[in-house]
């Protein structure tokens, strides 16, 4: 595909042709789509608190486990809490350590990966053994004993410790401190084939420091593997927060998350499986959703996949 200037016909813009071969895929508009209705749906919720007329954790002891109606329209939880405003609450916070967490990670993994690839020897030896390290840990459980460590044991003030965002604070550095590790893999063997290229061996040559060829000759051409990688990341992030928030280690009550009104409702799944089945429904959609997309970019950003760069 090219672009007529004044007569001339000169190649498109990159970033336009992996969007143009984004758009060919199916699945990217419904991924896509999918994905932009539940962070307007999320980032909506105060207006629709606004118009129900009600809060997310305004308990009725009277309504509860009450049917869909105009003032409730998916009903209430086992308190007589809307459901609709706490599936949009939680999505802000599920939504939130969701990207946070991959972006956090994405950072750390570049840095490795770059200062890996780009360095070599003893470097490349050991912050590569580093990461093989982390990736042999049992995800999980370390999840789980980070997770379960007190704050206040670690010198945070009780006043920060017992406030109410303040597991969600804490949740993202945890997750980003294990997840790094894809990204870093990527970034460190993109590197290893981008140093030996002649732009590179040119800015060398000219006297180019080390640092100004890492950032502003290698950084710039990691942007596929690490776009691909942190796009793939935040569905597992947002599962990595559910599971957490399931077994009472990551978002703390009242506030809501998917993951946490999945631990509310696991004793009611018999008397009322809606209380599941849509925060349920919300995480298995955005997982589903994220990784369609890292799919799908990842084959937009391989010449080999999505045809000849024109």
């Amino acid at each position: 595909m090219v672009d007529v200037v004044l007569g001339e016909r000169r190649p498109a813009a990159p970033g336009l042709i992996v969007l143009r071969r984004a758009a060919r895929r199916p699945a990217a508009a419904a991924s896509a789509g999918a994905l932009i209705l539940l962070v307007v749906a999320a980032l909506a919720a105060p207006i629709v608190a606004h118009l129900l007329g009600s809060e997310p954790d305004a308990v009725d002891l009277l309504g509860r486990f009450a049917p869909p109606s105009a003032a409730h329209p998916l009903g209430t939880d086992e308190l007589g809490r809307d459901m609709l405003l706490r599936l949009l609450y939680g999505g802000r916070v599920s939504l939130a350590v969701g990207v946070s967490a991959a972006l956090a990670a994405a950072a750390i993994g570049t840095v490795v990966g770059l200062v890996a690839g780009y360095r070599g020897g003893r470097t490349d030896a050991v912050l590569m053994r580093m990461t093989d390290g982390v990736i042999a840990l049992p995800l999980l459980p370390l999840l789980i004993v980070l997770a379960a460590v007190d704050p206040r044991k670690l010198g945070v003030p009780a006043a920060i410790a017992d406030a109410e965002y303040f597991s969600l604070v804490r949740l993202v550095p945890v997750i980003a401190m294990v997840g790094w590790t894809t990204v870093a893999r990527l970034v460190r063997a993109s590197t290893l084939s981008l140093k030996t290229r002649d732009f590179v061996l040119a800015a060398i040559a000219q006297g180019a420091g080390s640092w100004r060829v890492m950032l502003r000759h290698i950084l710039p051409n990691l942007t596929a593997p690490i776009l691909v990688a942190t796009t793939l990341s935040v569905g597992a992030v947002i599962l990595l927060e559910s599971v957490l928030s399931f077994l009472g280690l990551g978002i703390q009550p009242p506030q809501p998350s998917w993951g946490n009104m999945l631990t509310n409702a696991q004793e009611l799944i018999g008397t009322a499986p809606a209380l599941a089945i849509y925060p349920g429904l919300c995480i298995f959609v955005t997982v589903i959703a994220c990784n369609l997309l890292g799919d799908v970019l990842q084959d937009a950003f391989d010449p080999r996949r999505g045809g000849r760069l024109r």
